[in-house]
This record gives structure tokens, sequence and C-alpha cells, in this order.
């Protein structure tokens, strides 16, 4: 099985079990906080996912992380369950499908917009309400800014690319003009 086939498959587990309990994200929080301390912290990572650390003592660990981040008992036993199965190297992909999932599951669309400057609130709000209008879902942004695209915007959602940046323009008219 690949890596994603077995992260799809935790996440679809673990998004069942939220949605019975009703705490989809509240999961969803938790299971970025335990990826977010896995990725920062290269030693703890390596300790968990050795074959030949001891498993009573990486379940002692993960009861320590559990209690440190405040996470919720079945997010425990979830992360019990990756720990004996060895599967805990998984957690960032099990996090990006579960994200996926559950907005799925809730109407949401994520868009990432890229623009050449900051945008102000107001624009972000038009952007945001027009995209909302098109996919007829909740849309959640996330703006960043890159110089390169000297104007305009980029912006990608459910895995599509719209752009509208002044460089990609210019690149056209580039080609075009090579091409004769």
């Amino acid at each position: 099985m690949s890596n994603s086939a077995i992260a799809i498959r935790y996440a679809k587990a673990l998004l069942g079990i939220a949605s019975e309990e009703k705490q989809v994200e509240k999961y969803a929080e938790e299971l970025v906080e335990v990826a977010t301390v896995l990725k920062r912290e290269d030693l703890l990572r390596l300790l968990l996912d050795s074959p030949t650390f001891p498993l009573e003592k990486k379940t002692a660990i993960m009861r320590d992380i559990v209690k440190l981040l405040q996470l919720s008992d079945g997010m425990s036993h979830f992360l019990d369950l990756l720990l004996e199965k060895g599967r805990i190297i998984y957690i960032p992909e099990i996090d990006n499908n579960y994200r996926r999932f559950a907005d799925e599951l809730s109407g949401v669309v994520r868009a990432n917009i890229k623009s050449a400057n900051k945008l102000t609130k107001k624009r972000e709000e038009e952007i945001k309400k027009s995209l909302e209008t098109q996919t007829g879902k909740k849309v959640v942004l996330s703006v960043d800014i890159d110089k390169s695209l000297i104007g305009g915007l980029q912006a990608e959602m459910d895995g599509k690319l719209f752009d509208g940046s002044v460089k990609t323009q210019l690149k056209r008219i580039a080609d075009t003009l090579a091409k004769g």
C-alpha cells in the first residue's frame, strides 16, 4: 500500500470517529498541533518512528505530548494506534488528507491567493465573496505576497490555478512575439 493510501485510510477513519463525536474541527486542530510538533522536533520524530525503540517508551513519550498539548481522549487513542501500527511517520499526510475530507464534508473550499502587493481587508472580502458565489461553498482564503508577479493575482483552488498576474501576461506576449 502506498504512503498516500495509508494516510487516506487513517484520515478517513479519524474523520468517521470525529463526525460521530461531532468533533471534526477539534480533531483537525489537534492533528495540526501534533504534525507541527513532529515537524519541528526531528529527534522526537525519529524516536517515535524507530523500530528499535521500545513501544512502551514511545507510548510514554506520546502520553506526555498528549498531556502537554491537552489533546482529547479520541486523539490520544488515535495516536496510540498509529504508534502501535508503526504509522506515526504518516501524520503530516494524514493531517493534509483529514483537512481535505473535513472540508468536503462541511462544504468548505480553501483558496490560496498570491498577490504582488498587500491586499486590503475589503479587497480580500470581495475576492472571498466572489469565489463563494462561483463555487457555492464557504471559502477560506490564505493570502501571500509574491513580488515576482509584478501585478495582479494568482488564485489556486481545488488544484486549479487561475493566473491573472502581469508576469504571466508578459510571458505570453513574449512567447507570441517569439513565434512571429
